[in-house]
């Protein structure tokens, strides 16, 4: 009769106390990492900055090597508006 009296309490806590709070936890968790940190944010601008200086020296050599040798084209589509037409496409594939 006396674990009775004691178990009760303990099973009534666990899930009208515990359960919620374990659930509410993880959730209150979950939303914060589904968000960028400010270090997270930080690494993805220096990546861009990355890319984009890195782009340039590719038009940099892309140039020299166009202006050195008169027969030679680039193959990358020209980045500058998205220049995705026909020409550009099938010049590519005939290039591969």
């Amino acid at each position: 009769m006396d674990s009775e009296i004691i178990i009760i309490p303990i099973i009534m806590g666990t899930l009208f106390i515990g359960l919620p709070w374990l659930i509410l936890h993880h959730v209150t968790k979950w939303k914060t990492a589904a968000t960028l940190s400010n270090d997270d944010e930080r690494m993805l601008g220096d990546m861009h900055d990355m890319a984009r200086r890195l782009e340039e020296r590719l038009d940099t050599v892309e140039r020299l090597v166009a202006s050195e040798n008169a027969d030679w084209e680039p193959r990358r589509l020209d980045h500058e508006g998205d220049n995705y037409n026909a020409n550009n496409i099938a010049r590519l594939e005939r290039n591969r």
